[in-house]
């Protein structure tokens, strides 16, 4: 049965308005309104299409960031986790990693990688993610053993200490891992390390924002410490002002003695004792 027309030139701007809000018009449905003499019913059409334009841009990113999920439950797995870190290349701090397991298709609006999503926004997933997550744990590896392995085997640990505390919690393991391009030895799940996995897969993502919010909130009261390094505004990352703080107080116990800033540093330090030593 074919539609009724509709002619618009009747309608009100309001009644126009109601029946889009209603309605999915037609391509010559569009080509007319968009053609009407009225400026306030051609902004109505402009409106209606970019809103159903963002619309679908968000189902094909929702369709997208699934993706690495579904491929793996048709390939048998059920108890998919995405794993991230943060802290990699700060001068100072742990690195922190997390790993979550997300129920198939959970709505988390504004759920992206943790570098593209605004504080207050990571602030709300975080209880989200927490709330929502079939499991999910945190590893946190401290400025010792960084020193001490190098911060890739710090990286790797903190993963592995993330996994244990899930299953410790929530005595759920996962049967398989995707991870930000990092390869993990010592797991005992197969994995799949996804290049960018932190933009590519929401169960990643959710672990980018634990990992992220966590090492965040411990660089804000360590700050409370050695108020001098402006850790709750740089989070130990090289920004001028802590380079600055670096160089007129030298570091501190969190600094990472084995990041070539840092122990450029120690070493200046200790050529100046020596020589003021030498002068005694």
């Amino acid at each position: 049965m074919p539609r009724k027309s509709i002619d618009f030139q009747t309608m009100t701007v309001g009644d126009v308005r109601d029946w889009l809000a209603n309605n999915t018009p037609t391509s010559r449905q569009i080509k007319t309104i968009q053609s009407d003499e009225r400026a306030g019913v051609r902004k109505l059409i402009e409106t209606y299409l970019r809103e159903q334009k963002r619309l679908a841009d968000a189902a094909l990113f929702r369709e997208r960031m699934w993706s690495y999920e579904r491929m793996s439950r048709e390939a048998g797995y059920e108890r998919i986790a995405g794993i991230d870190e943060a802290g990699r290349g700060p001068l100072a701090g742990p690195v922190v990693a997390a790993a979550v397991i997300l129920p198939d298709g959970i709505d988390l609006p504004g759920l992206n990688d943790s570098k593209q999503v605004k504080e207050d926004v990571r602030e709300r997933l975080y209880d989200l993610i927490r709330a929502g997550a079939v499991a999910y744990g945190v590893g946190i590896v401290d400025v010792d053993y960084i020193d001490e392995h190098n911060i890739l085997q710090g990286t790797f640990e903190a993963a592995r200490r993330a996994l244990a505390a899930m299953e410790q919690q929530f005595a759920v393991a996962p049967d398989y891992l995707l991870t930000d391009c990092l390869k993990i030895p010592g797991v005992k799940q197969p994995y799949e390390a996804i290049v960018k996995g932190d933009a590519s897969s929401f169960s990643i993502a959710a672990a980018s924002i634990l990992a992220k919010v966590t090492r965040d909130r411990l660089m804000v009261d360590y700050a409370a410490q050695y108020p001098q390094y402006g850790f709750e505004r740089n989070k130990g990352y090289g920004s001028p002002d802590h380079m600055a703080a670096l160089e007129e107080h030298g570091p501190c116990p969190l600094h990472r003695t084995s990041f070539a800033p840092v122990g450029k540093k120690l070493q200046v330090q200790g050529s100046l004792f020596e020589e003021f030593e030498m002068k005694l």
